[in-house]
């Protein structure tokens, strides 16, 4: 699946920038480029748009304005946005006309790719969406993507054991892998992204699957050789978790 999208930006260093970005990675097309809010919301008025890269104070028309104008529109969750912009003042404003990702300028390729890579998981679930009745709910995914070095890799949730905090990224020890998948992205995340009746945060620093657990001790979980300690504020949601088993 290929995002389609389009950049906003009255910036054309900028806006040249962010369309190296979208050009460069694999999942995105470019099918757009505007320094005009105005004239961006004419295009996707006619075209399929999935994501927009757009910066917040442009002249005229401002890019959250035109989020709020989108926002109005029918079906609008087809068309996410992507602020870019030089001030961080903008982002509570931005996450409240439900902006996918915030860019603060400069931003590095990997912030961008971080950023397209939530876009990515979004709509790939949006897809699995069933609507033809009001009953309809979203279907269960039982895989993930992952942003592994420059490219998404496909993970399995069953394959899962623990997911571990590590600085600015996260280990994903798997069953089928001795060595963990390393991501950049934070432990908050993925506990977002993976499943509730299947993964539970137990720690600060971790989040376990919980097909995987082998036993408990009054403050540690085994999942096969791995040992796992609970966190004090996590202890409560984890023991009414396992509640269910003791008599």
């Amino acid at each position: 699946m290929k995002l389609k999208c389009i950049a906003v930006d009255d910036e054309p260093l900028a806006l040249d920038l962010v369309c190296k970005y979208i050009e460069q990675t694999s999942f995105l097309e470019l099918i757009g480029r505007f320094t005009s809010a105005i004239e961006a919301l004419s295009f996707i008025n006619q075209h399929e748009v999935q994501l927009i890269f757009m910066d917040i104070q442009m002249p005229d028309l401002s890019g959250m304005e035109l989020a709020r104008v989108l926002d109005g529109k029918k079906n609008s969750d087809q068309t996410r946005i992507v602020f870019a912009t030089a001030y961080h003042q903008f982002a509570i404003e931005g996450y409240k006309v439900d902006a996918l990702d915030y860019l603060l300028k400069p931003f590095s390729y990997e912030d961008f790719l971080n950023a397209a890579t939530k876009a990515y998981n979004y709509f790939e679930r949006r897809k699995n969406t069933s609507s033809e009745t009001e009953e309809s709910a979203v279907k269960p995914l039982d895989y993930i993507f992952l942003k592994v070095e420059y490219q998404l890799v496909k993970v399995m949730l069953q394959d899962i054991i623990y997911v571990e905090a590590y600085k600015d990224y996260v280990k994903v020890h798997l069953k089928s892998k001795n060595a963990p998948l390393l991501s950049l992205t934070s432990l908050k995340n993925m506990e977002e992204l993976l499943p509730a009746d299947k993964f539970m945060r137990v720690h600060r620093s971790y989040i376990i699957g919980l097909d995987h657990i082998d036993s408990v001790s009054k403050n540690s979980i085994h999942l096969g050789n791995h040992e796992i300690s609970i966190g004090d504020n996590y202890k409560e949601a984890f023991l009414a978790f396992m509640s269910r088993w003791m008599s």
